[in-house]
């Protein structure tokens, strides 16, 4: 019995030896393999990682952004801020000329924002429009301005177009064009209703609008509204503070009095005024852009336990930037 014991013993001290030695070669090869590689492990582990959101939009380089054009930024000024809407004439020609024209007649300094609704939109308006705003079929208080064309949509062909690769309730197809959110299906392309998109307000059909009226979206992105009305542009500055007006209390959140009303005390083209800020918005046809959709399809930060692996088109943020 004694024989055994020793015998097992010493077995095992020669297995454990012999252990020792055999984890000793394999990682002698291990390092052997590093050295022979072309670069060092701790690179390619950081190749292989790929970026976050944060670090794709702040290591962008010049070429995967584009400047806002000053002839398409319109400011308004109220006591909360300066609100900085870029207009997208593409989408709108006629539209975006109205309201580029009511804006140097000087249509929209004294103003005001009208009507703030609960996950919707703030609606705000020249002069006029603001003295009679009114949910849809009111009779208004004022003559109406001669209407505009219904620019709900534009022929598919016209417009540039980078795919989202994900599926969508509200449109064949999703994706984006020149930095801005697009829907269309075999014929025709539109401009969405994602949060900050501005549209101009209308009574009911036949009527299209006439520039005096917009809103912006403050809540989930309302997409049944996408081809209904003229999306002529983006809120890419100063939304916020009005997004956190206290809600009005009449029909559809339009303010019940004229004292509940944000007036605007100032607007302007950026390009008619010197010194107006400037801004940049990321392009959408980058392989930049689309390693930032990829990201937000699949969030990569630590506080992420199961990745989406799919995004909706309004759930990508284009990032803007201000640079003067």
């Amino acid at each position: 019995m004694a024989t055994g014991r020793r015998w097992l013993v010493s077995f095992l001290t020669g297995f454990s030896a012999l252990t020792s030695v055999f984890n000793a070669m394999r990682r002698h090869l291990f390092y052997l393999t590093l050295s022979l590689l072309p670069i060092p492990l701790a690179v390619l582990v950081t190749a292989a990682a790929p970026p976050m959101l944060a670090e794709i939009e702040a290591n962008a380089p010049a070429a995967a952004w584009r400047p806002v054009q000053p002839d398409n930024l319109m400011l308004l000024d109220t006591a909360k801020g300066t609100l900085a809407i870029e207009l997208a004439p593409r989408f709108a020609p006629a539209h975006v000329a109205a309201i580029k024209a009511l804006v140097r007649a000087g249509a929209f300094a004294g103003g005001a924002v009208t009507r703030v609704q609960d996950n919707y939109v703030v609606q705000f308006g020249t002069k006029v429009a603001a003295a009679s705003a009114a949910p849809p079929g009111a009779a208004p208080a004022a003559p109406a301005r001669p209407e505009l064309p219904p620019e709900y949509d534009s022929p598919r062909a016209a417009i540039p177009f980078t795919p989202l690769p994900y599926r969508d309730a509200y449109a064949l197809q999703t994706g984006f064009s020149d930095g801005w959110p697009v829907g269309r299906d075999r014929r025709s392309a539109w401009l969405v209703h994602c949060y900050a998109m501005v549209g101009v307000g209308r009574d009911l059909p036949p009527s299209t609008g006439d520039g005096s009226e917009l809103y912006a979206v403050i809540g989930h992105a309302p997409r049944h509204l996408d081809r209904n009305l003229a999306v002529v542009g983006r809120v890419i500055d100063g939304l916020p503070p009005l997004a956190a007006l206290p809600r009005g209390t009449e029909a559809l959140g339009f303010y019940k009095t004229d004292a509940e009303k944000l007036p605007i005390t100032g607007a302007r083209i950026a390009a008619d005024a010197p010194g107006s800020p400037r801004y940049e918005a990321m392009r959408t046809d980058t392989a930049t852009f689309a390693a930032l959709v990829d990201a937000r399809a699949n969030r990569r930060e630590p506080f992420f336990v199961h990745p989406a692996g799919g995004v909706s088109l309004c759930n990508v943020k284009i990032p803007v930037r201000r640079v003067g």
